[in-house]
This record gives structure tokens, C-alpha cells and sequence, in this order.
């Protein structure tokens, strides 16, 4: 089952770069139509020139579906290999975490119409595959029995890192947002959602996002609770979270009492994103309680 895994890893990191490639020949065939059609005037609205929707683009949402079905059968083979959910190791986190960012976009895609903000996403879960697989043909990814920190619990673990999933997957997209929200509001590019959408999409992301931080720093407090005899031991990548949840709630702050938007807001949600990549890779960059060879 080994190669099974490493097969279906590799096709879902070959779809992505498929669906980036593919995404890329749609934008400049689109941006060919969209001259041609402002060539022949607008009928003078003064709105962006319509143009309908190619063939590429529908190719693309299903190379999107077809990774999410790839990696959702990495992350079970995973599990039955190893008999456990993707927790114990920075491989498997890195591919669960990969699986939230494709899902989420997929879902603001059909929330709000747009591709854009995912296809942004899809290169943040390009370079997390890219590190599961070097870690998989390395073989620094082999499944092995849970340590004894990580297998007492185990039902509150899985539910603190499938918090994480949902919480960084969303947080990807809310970053994306904000990146392209301050592309477009530099240049205002036709091919861009409009600001007001982009800007909507990013507070949409920390909404939901939100919750779920918050659900995993309570569910790891618990856990660590019953397993290490302390709820918050102030280890590295427990600040590092606490950093990160403190950012986000500024942003929901300053949005929701300081009536931020705009260019701050998308500024601060940067920053706040850079928090959780620093506390996802905690595990290599901090020593303490959560580098998993002290998971004891």
C-alpha cells in the first residue's frame, strides 16, 4: 500500500501543477477575448466586456475536484497504513493540511463565482505537497506506532488537528484574498474580482476560520491537559498559536469596531497568515513539548 499512497501523492501534486498551467493558458486566452471584445466597444456602459466562459475554465474546476479526490485517498490510504488520523508526523499534517486549502477554495469558488483567490491557494498546497513528497521518498514518512503522548487521547487529538485543517485551509484563502486585493487595488485589472469582493472574501475566511482556532487551542489545551498534567505549558508553538489566534482577533477587531477595510485589513490578514505558517512548521523551528521527538 506503500506505493499506492506515494501514487496517488504524486498524481494529486501533478493535478495541481496541471490545473495552475491550465489556469494560466485560460487567463491569457481570456485576456485575448477580452481585447478583442473591448475592440468592438462596450455599447458604451463603461462595465467590464462579458465574455463567456471557455472550456478551459470548466477543465480546471475538474482537475480541482480530481485532487481533492486524490489527496482525500493519500490521507485514507495514510490512515490505514498507520491506523491512526494524520497527526503524527509534519508529512502528514502538510498533506491534510494541502487537502483543506483545495477544499476550502473549491468552496469560495462557489460561494462568490471567482477562481482567483484558489488558484492562489492551490500554489501555498503545490509547495505542501512538494515537501510531502520529498519527505515521503526520503523516507522521513513512515508510518510508525503513535508515541505514547500522541496515542492517549487520540479522539481529542484528531479533533484538534481537523480543527487545523479547516482553520488554516480557510486562512489560506482569506490570504490569497488579501493579496489580490491589494494587486487589484494597485492596478484594478479586469481579470480580478472587484475589491469589494475580495475584501469580502478575506473577512469571510477569518469568520470562519476563526472559530476553528479557537476550537484548537481549546481541544490541544485539553489534551495536553490529560496528557501532560497542564493545560498551557507556554512551549514554543503553543505561543506561536497563541500569537496567531491574538492576530486574527485584531483583524475581526479592527473590522468589526474600528470599521477597518481595505488596505489595512488586507495588510494585517498577511501578517497574520505569516503567524500560521511560522506555528504549523513550529515543529522544526521551536524545540519543546511539540518537536515530536519530546512527544513523550
Amino acid at each position: 500500500m506503500a506505493n499506492l499512497e506515494l501514487t496517488f501523492l504524486s498524481l494529486s501534486l501533478v493535478f495541481v501543477i496541471i490545473t495552475l498551467v491550465t489556469t494560466v493558458i485560460e487567463f491569457v486566452s481570456r485576456q485575448s477575448a477580452m481585447l478583442a471584445v473591448a475592440r468592438e466597444g462596450t455599447g458604451g456602459t463603461g462595465q467590464k466586456p462579458a465574455v463567456k466562459r471557455s472550456g478551459l475554465a470548466a477543465a480546471t474546476d475538474i482537475f480541482t475536484y480530481l485532487i481533492i479526490v486524490f489527496i482525500t485517498l493519500t490521507l485514507i490510504i495514510r490512515g490505514v497504513r498507520s491506523g491512526h488520523a494524520p497527526f503524527s508526523n509534519m508529512y502528514e499534517f502538510a498533506v491534510a493540511f494541502a487537502w483543506g486549502i483545495v477544499v476550502m477554495g473549491t468552496v469560495f469558488q462557489l460561494r462568490y463565482k471567482t477562481g482567483a483567490v484558489k488558484n492562489l491557494g492551490l500554489i501555498v498546497a503545490l509547495l505542501l505537497l512538494i515537501f510531502a513528497l520529498i519527505q515521503n521518498l526520503m523516507n522521513l514518512a513512515n508510518p510508525e506506532n503513535l508515541l505514547p503522548a500522541l496515542g492517549q487521547s487520540s479522539i481529542l487529538l484528531s479533533a484538534h488537528v481537523a480543527s487545523a485543517v479547516v482553520a488554516y485551509g480557510t486562512f489560506t484563502i482569506g490570504f490569497g484574498a488579501a493579496i489580490l486585493y491589494l494587486v487589484q487595488n494597485h492596478r484594478n485589472t479586469p481579470w480580478l474580482p472587484d475589491k469589494e469582493i475580495l475584501d469580502t472574501m478575506s473577512y469571510q475566511s477569518v469568520a470562519i476560520g476563526f472559530p476553528f482556532l479557537t476550537a484548537l487551542i481549546i481541544l490541544g489545551a485539553f489534551w495536553a491537559y490529560r496528557v501532560w498534567g497542564s493545560y498551557w505549558s507556554w512551549d514554543p508553538k503553543e505561543t506561536a498559536s497563541l500569537v496567531t489566534w491574538l492576530l486574527y482577533a485584531a483583524y475581526l477587531h479592527a473590522r468589526l469596531m474600528r470599521g477597518w477595510r481595505g488596505t489595512r485589513a488586507s495588510v494585517l490578514l498577511i501578517v497574520s497568515f505569516a503567524a500560521v505558517l511560522m506555528t504549523f512548521f513550529g515543529s522544526y523551528v521551536f524545540s519543546g513539548l511539540h518537536s515530536f521527538g519530546n512527544m513523550q
